[in-house]
Formats: C-alpha cells, sequence, structure tokens
C-alpha cells in the first residue's frame, strides 16, 4: 500500500493522539494544557498560537470521534464517522510548502482551531484509508494489557501488536516459558 509521506505523519499523528486516550491503559495523555502544547510540539502542528481549556476540551473531544472510526466495525460505519468528523472542521484543501517541508495539502483553513486541524489532517488520512478500502488496518492491540491503536501497514495485514518490541516480545516471550513449563511438567 503506497501511503504519500503527509499521509503517513497524519496517521502516525492520529495514532498517537488515540493513545492519549485513559482508555488506552496508560491514563489521561491529555490532561492539561501543558500535554497539549507537547503533544502539538512533538507532531510539529503548525500554527498552533496560544490554547485554552475550550482547545484541550476540543481535542479529547476530537480524540473520541478518532476512536470511534478504530472501532468501526465496517467501512460504511468508518466512512460516516469519517466524513462527520471532517465536515464538522471545515476543511479546506490547499497546497502549502513551509518550514523546510516540500508540497503538500493541509485540509483545514489557516486559521483553524488545533482541534480542527487534527480533525481535518487526520480524518482525510482516514478517509484515504477507507477509500483503499484498508479500513482493517486500524486496529486496537492484542496484548491483552493493552488497548493501544495503531494502522498495520504490514504487507500481508499480519500486525497484531501496538509493537513487537514490547507488546509482542513479551506475549511471545510468555507463550514460550509457558510450553518450557507444560514441556518440563
Amino acid at each position: 500500500m503506497l501511503i504519500p509521506h503527509d499521509t503517513r505523519i497524519a496517521l502516525d499523528t492520529v495514532v498517537d493522539l488515540v493513545n492519549t486516550s485513559p482508555e488506552s491503559g496508560t491514563g489521561e495523555g491529555l490532561a492539561d494544557l501543558a500535554a497539549l502544547y507537547d503533544f502539538a510540539e512533538r507532531h510539529h502542528i503548525s500554527g498552533v498560537g496560544t490554547l485554552g481549556d475550550k482547545d484541550l476540551r476540543a481535542v479529547q473531544d476530537v480524540r473520541s470521534r478518532f476512536a470511534e472510526i478504530f472501532a468501526a466495525p465496517d467501512a460504511r460505519t468508518a466512512a460516516d464517522l469519517v466524513n462527520g468528523l471532517v465536515a464538522a472542521a471545515g476543511t479546506t484543501p490547499q497546497l502549502t510548502n513551509h518550514d523546510g517541508y516540500d508540497w503538500h495539502v493541509h485540509y483545514f483553513a489557516p486559521d483553524a482551531s488545533v482541534a480542527d486541524h487534527l480533525a481535518a489532517d487526520c480524518g482525510m488520512a482516514l478517509a484515504f484509508i477507507v477509500v483503499a478500502g484498508e479500513q482493517e488496518r486500524l486496529r486496537r492491540c492484542e496484548a491483552p494489557d493493552c488497548l493501544d491503536a495503531f494502522v498495520d501497514l504490514s504487507r500481508n495485514r499480519s500486525r497484531r501488536y501496538c509493537s513487537s518490541r514490547t507488546c509482542g516480545n513479551r506475549l511471545h516471550v510468555a507463550a514460550y516459558r509457558a510450553r518450557r513449563r507444560e514441556a518440563a511438567g
């Protein structure tokens, strides 16, 4: 599956945003404005400006709507959710090159709030996944103690864990040890 660079960045951003949710098991990752500023800086969200409590609540709401898309049982449901999210953000597609990045598309208005910025850009990235018939690539980690979201970009759509280094390795080691105990006993 060929994914343009800016779409990949938006997919990484939406995954990280969904994983800030308390439901992910690590607590509220956007508990205050400092956390929101940090998230915006880490993801190079342009034009953030001064943020307030209203922005924090709006981003948390957008995050919940993205989580619904990851949980959608089928492409029709995912498409309806994406359409609602992107429409509410008031998308205004425009080509831009800034901050050392080559030409790419912004889907948000130049004066958009950080929540509308995330809803438009990340929503469109998810829309491209649905349009490509790849909605099943939007997944949650199968580790029993982890609910993190991820986009399975493996060739054969076989990824089961948010991270093969943490969740995947931990479960494989546990299964190995269980087999060894069973063989020894």
